[in-house]
């Protein structure tokens, strides 16, 4: 269930910050019309995708590089699940957490998403406040008739509003991933952290999930 329910948010998480030509479309000046339009988007298509439905891994990444590139901030993601551990990291090894972990994102969840068409929306009303840097979207996913609120935490940048965590289930996608990052940092170093995503998304395009 909880996995199902992230579909539709980590559509929305699992990408690069970048601004490219789909993101003149969108309007990313609002954070609750940002994550409506682009929500509203990725579902009709995944629907309308037989592709996607059968849980094509490869249509299932272009897919979201190509209709959520724009609207993320994957990088401080990283950044926050790494916490006091992304300052002692080299940008090399930045740019490789934050790969291997967009990748096993796509991978752990491609099967979640095959599942969009079963699924409908509901957005609540928004609570932002005027000159807020930092909001909080809040949406219902249902399933089958089960409802389930879901959130998007959005951070202002120059390029317009952008995505960087989720919560279901009273779970944050970050905090969820903050302790098993520091124990393989504490373990093994950065580098452990980088191979040891790097082996799970190789099990996992090997189909051992």
């Amino acid at each position: 269930m909880k996995k199902m329910m992230m579909a539709p948010l980590l559509a929305c998480m699992m990408a690069f910050t970048s601004v490219g030509a789909y993101a003149q479309a969108v309007d990313s000046s609002q954070p609750d019309a940002l994550i409506k339009t682009v929500t509203t988007e990725v579902m009709n298509e995944a629907k309308s995708d037989s592709s996607v439905q059968s849980g094509d891994i490869g249509r299932i990444t272009q897919l979201v590089n190509q209709k959520i590139l724009p609207y993320t901030d994957f990088e401080r993601t990283t950044q926050l699940t790494m916490g006091r551990y992304w300052r002692q990291a080299t940008p090399a090894q930045r740019q490789q957490v934050t790969e291997q972990f967009k990748t096993l994102l796509i991978r752990t969840y491609s099967g979640a998403i095959a599942q969009i068409r079963n699924q409908t929306v509901q957005y609540l009303p928004f609570r932002g406040q005027d000159g807020a840097s930092d909001a909080v979207v809040r949406t219902q996913v249902n399933n089958n008739g089960q409802p389930v609120e879901l959130d998007y935490r959005l951070t202002k940048t120059a390029q317009g509003w952008r995505v960087y965590d989720i919560n279901v289930l009273g779970a944050w996608l970050i905090q969820a991933y903050q302790q098993q990052f520091a124990q393989q940092i504490q373990q093994n170093g950065i580098d452990g952290l980088i191979r040891f995503l790097t082996t799970r998304n190789q099990q996992l395009a090997n189909g051992n999930g």
